[in-house]
């Protein structure tokens, strides 16, 4: 996964695939934190009275992951006392949200702001709050009701009307708020005894380090830290694409009905996997994987 840019991602699988394993392995390999980001970090935790008394700078990217029952109020901010919500408390790091349908559907909808801005704003009657909310939403679900829909290895037990009602929890305009959509699929015992080398979260950190990096210097005199904070302007600019290239995009969308906002976290991506690749160019290979990336609103949201 690419989450050397920010980007947003959904995991799909059946229960036991390993999808939460995934996620809370995830900050293991982000990249360090500059010092000031840890300010406004911790001033955040601060303002939330979370900070603990024997850290009073917080040095690691948070991971915060709410429970499905958790409130529109606890997790966007607000309160008679307005504080900061779990997105604001997971700023410069990750949201995880596990089992993503049984999150009360209205609360969900109220991160396509947030998501989009990288700030909430809380209004009262007093005064009107902004908070900064720069997160990396990484979000899990299983494809049905029971599971086991699609799967090679056990038969879905639910009717076509209960998994489309499930799957519909998650809106079209939320899911094109993710970039990357990854299918998690249930490791073969065979596959877990064949024990071969693998790399290490240090050694992915350092690659992810280098690439933000690149990130950094290309995005300094713009204030941001990451390929996923691009408008469509700096898209413009640094996420440029040769003909034959374009043309592969051109066909992806007619072929799968793309949106103009999934165009755009499409190249966002590639740009990504072309810094992890030391490209200073993004090549036709780098969007060919970001379009993989894209392919299962497709086939799990078909309408």
């Amino acid at each position: 996964m690419q989450q050397h840019g920010g980007h947003n991602c959904l995991l799909i699988g059946s229960p036991g695939s390993g999808k939460t394993m995934i996620a809370k392995r995830i900050p293991t390999i982000l990249p360090d934190l500059t010092f000031n980001e840890a300010l406004e970090i911790t001033k955040i935790h601060s303002i939330a009275e979370s900070l603990a008394k024997d850290k009073p700078i917080i040095t690691n990217r948070p991971f915060r992951a709410p429970h499905h029952t958790i409130s529109e109020t606890s997790l966007v901010g607000g309160g008679a006392n307005p504080k900061p919500g779990e997105i604001s408390l997971a700023h410069y790091g990750v949201l995880f949200l596990d089992e993503l349908p049984e999150f009360n559907k209205k609360t969900l909808e109220v991160l396509r702001g947030p998501l989009e801005d990288k700030s909430i704003t809380i209004s009262r009657v007093n005064a009107s709050l902004t908070y900064p909310c720069n997160f990396m939403l990484v979000a899990s679900m299983n494809p049905c009701p029971c599971g086991f829909y699609g799967s090679k290895e056990k038969e879905c037990t639910c009717m076509p009307n209960a998994i489309s009602r499930y799957i519909n929890k998650i809106s079209g305009p939320l899911l094109d708020r993710i970039d990357i959509q990854i299918e998690v699929s249930q490791v073969k015992y065979q596959n877990l005894s064949d024990v071969k080398p693998a790399e290490t979260s240090m050694e992915i950190k350092q690659r992810v380090n280098k690439a933000r990096k690149i990130q950094q210097e290309r995005y300094k005199k713009y204030g941001i830290y990451s390929n996923s904070e691009l408008t469509p302007k700096l898209i413009n600019e640094y996420c440029k694409i040769d003909n034959k290239t374009s043309k592969i995009l051109h066909e992806a969308f007619e072929k799968l009905g793309f949106s103009a906002r999934a165009y755009n976290r499409i190249l966002k991506v590639a740009r990504t996997i072309a810094d992890l690749d030391e490209k200073q160019n993004i090549e036709l290979k780098h969007v060919a994987e970001a379009i993989q990336y894209r392919n299962l609103d497709k086939k799990y949201w078909k309408n």
